[in-house]
């Protein structure tokens, strides 16, 4: 009797979902889409400090973590979905995850934005070695080359538009949505570089292990995001 029950827990364990989400502007368009699936936190993941949190349905719970880790969670199994933009995936570089779902959702676009009175048009033109902070390194350094241009990158992880202003770097590549803090700081747009929006991940092997209650959940989300759009 106790074996059974014991295995009867352990199917339970193993067949329940976790879904990894980030804190931020687009955890706003991302409950709201989830609900509509059905499937909603508990609790207000921004007001509450735990970092695992139950939902409306007792076979899901979220683990909120930071925007940069949610792939790396799913990708090694430590949650089954997440939700992730696709600049973080480009730069975690997506090895081992099935992204089933462009959400539509954290709508933005990448740049690359410089000083009002720089001319990025004629620095690129004499073919001269720009400098470039940005946090999203791999994805800058792959736009570059691509125009076959020598970059001298600069990580940095926020108030990317200070570089320009103090002397630091020539430009920066961010994500710009209103194009308002651009403004505010003096900063124009000078090239756009793709188009980025939140896509629903999934742990492949997650996938063939839950995949009676995935791909459902997968299915219905997809429905909520097209719906949406």
């Amino acid at each position: 009797m106790n074996v059974n029950v014991h295995t009867r827990a352990a199917r339970t364990v193993m067949q329940s979902l976790t879904i990894a989400l980030a804190k931020g502007r687009t955890l706003d368009e991302t409950l709201p889409l989830l609900a509509r699936a059905g499937v909603a936190p508990a609790e207000d993941p921004e007001a509450s400090r735990k970092l695992i949190i139950e939902s409306t349905r007792p076979d899901v719970r979220f683990v909120i973590v930071r925007s940069s880790d949610v792939p790396t969670y799913v990708q090694y199994g430590a949650a089954d979905l997440g939700v992730a933009g696709k600049d973080v995936l480009l730069e975690h570089g997506g090895e081992g995850l099935y992204q089933p779902v462009d959400l539509g959702i954290g709508r933005c676009t990448m740049v690359v934005a410089a000083r009002r009175d720089f001319d990025y048009a004629g620095a690129l033109r004499r073919g001269g070695r720009l400098r470039v902070a940005t946090k999203y390194v791999t994805t800058a350094r792959e736009h570059f080359a691509g125009k076959g241009l020598h970059v001298d990158l600069i990580r940095l992880y926020g108030s990317m538009e200070l570089a320009p202003l103090m002397g630091l770097a020539d430009a920066i590549v961010d994500l710009v949505s209103t194009g308002n803090t651009l403004k505010a700081n003096d900063l124009v747009s000078v090239e756009d570089i793709l188009p980025i929006s939140s896509r629903l991940i999934v742990n492949p092997a997650a996938l063939k292990l839950k995949r009676e209650k995935m791909q459902p959940l997968i299915e219905a989300i997809s429905a909520a995001a097209h719906a949406h759009a």
